[in-house]
């Protein structure tokens, strides 16, 4: 198995943990944690990993100039990125939430357009105008399904959610070729970690530990090992042979793994809106994808 086959097989592995985990963080909110306490724990346990094991497989060190675009990538990739996913998912659904992320590879061309020159082709431009006409209608059917209208704030923060990550895999794409994996996630995610910790700590200290069940930390357990160590990982090893366009497509699987999660579980449910919502986003990607093929 060559280098690129490994890639795609790392980007299916971390498209099911992703499509999983939408459902688990859902269950874990709000009843037993709040989204401020849950990325508390999750950023710190992640941080801890990362650092453990970078310092016994990959004692590498990194240039002072290149800690500045890690910072930056910690504040996009981990901060604000996932603080925008665990606080939006609080308010929407795992449906919606996985349907919006189907635009990241949308987000990702929009980026690399404009920060590594890569041309933006009509058909391109007609797929990010489908894309974005289908988060709009999910986020005003939220509107309407909800008075106070939480659940389309629910989803616009999980658009901004998307958004950053898609930055972020645009910005980490050139440290990937000059550091280990674990070199760029020890410090991406220890930075993110600062970003969070002035208005995560009160909450943290709030948490009722007693109260968590054993399934509860089940599910945090997943969070950090596999949606944030093992995932990271493996897209970071995947962008050191794939483009970030390529590394993006594989979100469109997720979707179908919360939307058969969720409904088998009763979180959530398909409606008319939201079939609309997911062909309209989908024939987006289908036509970016075909227009921007030959990047893969």
């Amino acid at each position: 198995m060559n280098e690129t086959h490994k890639a795609h097989l790392a980007l299916l592995s971390t498209t099911l943990i992703f499509g999983f985990v939408y459902n688990i963080v859902k269950s874990l909110m709000p009843v037993m944690l709040s989204p401020l306490q849950l990325i508390f724990i999750r950023l710190l346990g992640g941080v801890l990993i990362f650092w453990l094991f970078q310092r016994l497989f990959v004692p590498e060190k990194v240039e002072r100039k290149d800690l500045v675009m890690l910072a930056i990538c910690g504040m996009f990739g981990f901060a604000l990125n996932q603080t925008l996913f665990y606080e939006g998912l609080n308010l929407s659904t795992p449906v919606d939430a996985s349907l919006i992320h189907v635009l990241n590879p949308i987000l990702v061309m929009i980026f690399a357009s404009f920060l590594i020159g890569e041309k933006v082709t009509w058909k391109k431009a007609g797929g990010i105008a489908l894309g974005a006409s289908g988060v709009l209608i999910l986020v005003l059917y939220g509107r309407k399904a909800s008075m106070d209208g939480n659940h389309a704030l629910g989803n616009l923060l999980i658009f901004l959610n998307m958004v950053f990550y898609a930055l972020y895999l645009v910005l980490i794409k050139p440290l990937v070729g000059k550091y280990h994996t674990t070199t760029i996630l020890k410090w991406v995610s220890f930075f993110g970690f600062l970003f969070i910790l002035p208005f995560s700590l009160k909450p943290a200290m709030d948490i009722n530990f007693a109260a968590i069940t054993p399934t509860a930390w089940l599910g945090i357990i997943y969070i950090i090992i596999l949606n944030t160590f093992v995932a990271y990982l493996l897209i970071n090893f995947a962008l050191k042979s794939l483009s970030t366009t390529t590394v993006s497509y594989y979100s469109y699987l997720q979707p179908v793994i919360a939307s058969i999660m969720s409904v088998t579980i009763g979180q959530g449910g398909i409606t008319l809106p939201k079939i609309l919502a997911a062909v309209l986003i989908f024939s987006g990607v289908y036509m970016v994808n075909r227009s921007n093929a030959s990047l893969s």
